[in-house]
């Protein structure tokens, strides 16, 4: 999905799920925004108070879409933000960051125990830039703190074939099995996408 068709669904969905003085709000932070002014910024930390918490993250996205915000303006909310306003600038970055320039907020992410911030990390923006190493960890993170993995992006296609990734599933059930702990169920599944696709002859 394109950075136009995120921003154009996303105000599509709040313009009806909001009441009208949210609306006004959002109305008034995304011409903040589109005019480059400071204030955009304060909207981008109160979203959570003026649109809810339910629709925080949409308007917050929005926001960044409107401020065309670049990396080092992304790296720096990423930086200065709550977990909320984090998890927001994550998932941005694959309608807002075309090369891997990011990743290293990913990354950062990834090493948290905040099960939404690594949920929001392994997204498609993941999929497209995170290295394989950091990407089969990523599944690993997911599968320890129980982040279903259907949060993970393209799972199917990178998992594909992936021997390295099967080899530390099986190391990481074998582990959980000794220390009497149980199998997460995500595992086996992912360990099934990991086979190589068979082609028909």
């Amino acid at each position: 999905m394109t950075g136009t068709t995120t921003a154009q669904v996303l105000r599509e969905r709040l313009d009806t799920a909001l009441p009208p003085a949210a609306r006004t709000w959002l109305e008034q932070a995304l011409t903040e925004a589109a005019a480059g002014t400071e204030a955009w910024e304060v909207r981008f930390a109160e979203a959570g108070r003026r649109a809810g918490q339910e629709h925080a993250d949409a308007a917050r996205v929005l926001l960044l879409h409107a401020a065309g915000a670049d990396v080092p303006v992304l790296a720096r909310l990423y930086a200065q933000g709550t977990a909320a306003e984090r998890r927001a600038v994550l998932e941005a970055l694959a309608s807002l960051v075309a090369g891997d320039e990011a990743v290293p907020l990913v990354q950062d992410a990834l090493r948290t125990n905040d099960t939404r911030l690594v949920a929001a990390a392994v997204g498609p923006y993941a999929a497209a830039h995170l290295p394989a190493h950091d990407w089969r960890h990523a599944v690993l993170k997911c599968l320890f703190t129980g982040v279903r993995v259907d949060a993970v992006a393209a799972l199917r296609r990178r998992a594909e074939g992936d021997t390295e990734l099967a080899r530390m599933l099986r190391d990481f059930a074998q582990e959980r099995t000794a220390a009497g702990r149980p199998v997460p169920e995500d595992l086996h599944h992912v360990l099934t996408l990991t086979a190589p696709m068979t082609k028909e002859a």
